[in-house]
């Protein structure tokens, strides 16, 4: 018996060598590009403005993949939720973890949508909103531009045109009981 279980051993050893390693992280605009497609099945501008606004995030709340808790607040304009999908990617937080949901209010037409992003360890909380007139931007985008170009021009615009920031000390957060208002800060 100790003989099959050092062989065994020794076995995944081997393919642990072999195997190559799954990158858990994109690093260039392509991997971005391809992890997109990969998890939400095409790349568009809303997924980029999802990396973007996850990036950010975890630069601002100095935090790691995984240590996010990000809820969604879709707008009342809003095609679809695509932009958590990027920020799923972003932050590695989500629905399995019960540390990302989407939250469908359609209340306000002034805003694409809203994420609230805490980080788990300190409770620190920001507050993204996507105006509405971000989204004829990204449409645009989406039509006359290919996946890359898509990437690159969420990245390069001001993100005054695409989402604002606010923060909060406020340590603990829940989603509210009225859907139909969005006053999280």
């Amino acid at each position: 018996m100790s003989n099959k279980l050092e062989r065994f051993i020794c076995l995944l050893i081997c393919l642990c060598f072999l195997v190559p390693s799954v990158p858990v992280k994109a690093e260039t605009p392509e991997e971005w590009v391809t992890l997109g497609k990969r998890i939400h099945g095409g790349f568009g501008s809303y997924i980029a403005l999802g990396i973007r606004i996850g990036l950010d995030a975890m630069k601002r709340l100095d935090a790691k993949p995984r240590e996010l808790d990000v809820t969604y607040f879709d707008g009342a304009n809003a095609p679809c939720p695509c932009v958590v999908d990027g920020i799923m990617i972003a932050t590695v937080a989500t629905p399995g973890q019960n540390s990302l949901r989407v939250i469908p209010s359609k209340s306000d037409s002034s805003n694409f949508g809203v994420v609230v992003i805490k980080n788990k360890k300190t409770g620190e909380l920001l507050r993204y909103v996507i105006p509405a007139a971000a989204r004829s931007l990204l449409d645009k985008w989406n039509q006359d531009l290919n996946e890359r170009q898509r990437y690159d021009a969420v990245m390069d615009t001001s993100s005054d045109s695409l989402f604002r920031v606010f923060s909060n000390n406020k340590k603990s957060y829940k989603a509210p009981k009225n859907l139909s208002k969005l006053d999280i800060f």
